[in-house]
């Protein structure tokens, strides 16, 4: 039995603007650059051994109608002054032998930044259940981060995050995804 575990992946987002909500969806998927390609939704494991690398260098080697893997966040309006944002957020252990994970967050009336930084605690909160890290009920989220970094054990957290203010009588489009190569 083979199996199929991917050896990259590369973080990308997106903004469309139309007023058909799957052809801003589409717009989105566009400017995300991988509107070309078959996209299957994943959940959120980051595979043991994998690398990040450059969107450019993973467009580069993908084929029109390709089926990716991918975890993607998205969100859509259409509502005048309404701030949306879609987010991934990726937390990586130190031992790369070992699985991280991804969270996708979408969101109304954040910033890129509150929201990034959302996807981010996320993926490290999951991933630190299974590394034994333990917190008590009234941790706050700074708590919680400075606890990740002493254990030791998370490595790395990053994110990637698209918002928009939406326009009355069209659709406005946000997405964010990590896509993985094989």
């Amino acid at each position: 039995m083979s199996t199929f575990v991917p050896k990259e992946v590369f973080l990308t987002k997106g903004l469309g603007r139309h007023k058909e909500k799957l052809a801003s969806f589409e717009e989105a998927l566009r400017d995300a650059k991988i509107a070309k390609y078959n996209l299957v939704h994943v959940s959120s494991i980051f595979p043991p051994n994998c690398r990040v690398i450059p969107r450019h260098k993973g467009i580069e080697r993908l084929k029109p109608g390709q089926i990716l893997h991918c975890v993607l966040s998205r969100n859509t309006v259409n509502e005048n002054h309404r701030l949306i944002a879609s987010s991934v957020g990726l937390a990586l252990p130190k031992d790369k032998g070992h699985y991280g994970y991804i969270s996708e967050h979408h969101s109304f009336g954040e910033t890129d930044e509150q929201t990034g930084e959302y996807a981010e605690d996320l993926a490290a909160l999951m991933l630190s259940t299974i590394q034994g890290i333990e917190f008590g009920g009234e941790t706050t989220w700074d708590q919680k981060e400075e606890i990740w970094k002493l254990s030791g054990k998370i490595v790395k957290t990053t994110n990637i995050t698209q918002s928009a203010i939406g326009s009355e009588s069209i659709w406005t489009t946000t997405v964010a995804a990590a896509v993985f190569l094989f």
